[in-house]
């Protein structure tokens, strides 16, 4: 099950598209959208992450950051930011496999990939608001704008 708002948010670490690391406790200050999907290269992810670079990014306030992570390599996350034009960290939870998932409450211990899950975290790392859909069903991303709109 998910972690409860309310909560403070797990720490961690993990590398970006570009073999960078980022932590969660970089970001403090900044309201953080942090997005799990399954798998690159798939559909549904594809057009959710499409979503968030085409209508989401644009109008994005500056004290808001995403952060979308998945169970694949640095290297497939690499291959599909620079063919869909992701600039956004794409943060791999490769290994120890779905740790971070694991961590939030979204690891599909069946599948061995993460589930849809998305939690807005405030700027002291408390999640505000969480929503995790079947893998087969999108999320809005308007609802991302309305509860960033709604927090201090």
């Amino acid at each position: 099950m998910a972690i409860e708002v309310g909560t403070r948010a797990p720490g961690f670490e993990l590398s970006d598209q570009h073999g960078t690391p980022v932590k969660l406790s970089d970001h403090r200050g900044k309201k953080i959208v942090l997005i799990f999907y399954p798998l690159a290269f798939t559909g549904v992810c594809g057009g959710e992450l499409d979503a968030l670079r085409d209508e989401f990014m644009a109008d994005m306030p500056e004290d808001v950051e995403v952060l979308t992570i998945s169970v694949d390599s640095i290297f497939a996350h690499r291959a599909w930011a620079d063919q869909k034009g992701y600039t956004f960290p794409l943060l791999s939870d490769f290994w120890p496999h779905g740790q971070v998932a694991r961590a939030y409450g979204v690891f599909d211990e069946e599948k061995g990939i993460a589930e849809r899950g998305t939690f807005v975290i405030d700027g002291e790392g408390v999640v505000r608001w969480r929503v995790v859909n079947p893998i087969s069903q999108a999320r809005d991303i308007a609802e991302y704008r309305k509860v960033l709109a709604e927090l201090p």
